[in-house]
């Protein structure tokens, strides 16, 4: 084999390794260029089976406490399908929030349906699950949407037929280090699944990339097991192909916009410039 001495740290180099390798495609980053096709793509590929119905669900967290009952009212107004509220204890995610009478009291002020987060320790869920069933429920009894944590849940198969039980929609969610396959052998039983584009706890936060394809994994699951099942997203969810668009790609449909959505003056025109790309990221024109 030929050698090449480098004089200087007298280190013996290889001719070999100056032969041209064939790499796989380099990460691109969001900021490396101008028009990439890898990295800024300007069409969407069209979802994996059926697209089914896009909703705009506002999270609370970002509306003024102080009035709360008037901003429920407020994304009624504006045309939203449903609003979230992030149940928080303090324990399972760093902050406090809603409790089920604060919940109790917003129904008198909307008539959407309503859904609720429970990012609780496991004894809370196990404690008050009834409670915020109860109170979740549309003005007529409808059932309102449920979500349990599968971190949070060790009987998770128990925690979710308790909520049908009691008249909710069972849902579940998981965190974003949380690999999708925690949550496969339970897809059967729920009505929505929740991925979390950040990690809980906090409004603002920027969208995790990489969760796209967890998303991907999870609505081909759906799909190829006949499920009628939603896929929400919830974090970072802003009108931009990068995260609404390229959720509704990968097989989301319902999309909770927070600050994504409190940050327009008119929130009606931030509701249709949300679903007009989350159509477009469907494939589908933004008047479907």
């Amino acid at each position: 084999m030929k050698l090449l001495l480098v004089s200087f740290g007298l280190t013996l180099i290889s001719v070999e390794c100056f032969k041209p390798t064939t790499f796989a495609a380099p990460r691109h980053s969001r900021s490396c260029c101008s028009g990439c096709p890898i990295c800024c793509p300007t069409t969407l590929a069209a979802v994996y089976g059926e697209p089914r119905p896009v909703q705009i669900i506002p999270s609370v967290l970002p509306a003024d406490f102080g009035k709360l009952g008037a901003d429920c009212k407020a994304l009624e107004d504006a045309g939203c399908d449903r609003i979230q509220f992030d149940v928080m204890d303090g324990n399972f995610v760093p902050n406090l929030t809603f409790g089920p009478d604060t919940i109790r009291w917003c129904r008198q002020y909307t008539t959407l349906p309503f859904e609720t987060q429970l990012m609780v320790s496991e004894k809370c869920t196990d404690a008050m699950l009834p409670q915020f069933t109860e109170v979740t429920k549309g003005p007529n009894g409808e059932p309102g949407v449920v979500i349990v944590h599968v971190e949070a849940c060790t009987h998770l198969h128990r925690a979710l037929s308790s909520i049908r039980a009691a008249g909710g929609s069972p849902s579940v969610a998981l965190n974003p280090h949380t690999p999708p396959e925690m949550i496969e052998n339970v897809l059967d039983l729920v009505d929505h699944v929740l991925v979390m584009t950040v990690n809980p706890g906090f409004g603002g936060q920027a969208y995790i990339p990489t969760m796209t394809d967890k998303i991907r994994k999870i609505r081909k699951w759906i799909v190829d097991r006949n499920l009628d099942v939603d896929i929400e997203v919830d974090g970072g969810i802003k009108a931009t192909k990068e995260t609404i668009g390229a959720c509704a790609e990968a097989g989301a449909n319902c999309f909770i916009a927070g600050s994504g959505l409190f940050a327009y003056d008119d929130m009606a025109q931030g509701v249709k410039e949300l679903t007009a790309l989350a159509k477009e990221g469907q494939g589908l024109p933004a008047n479907a």
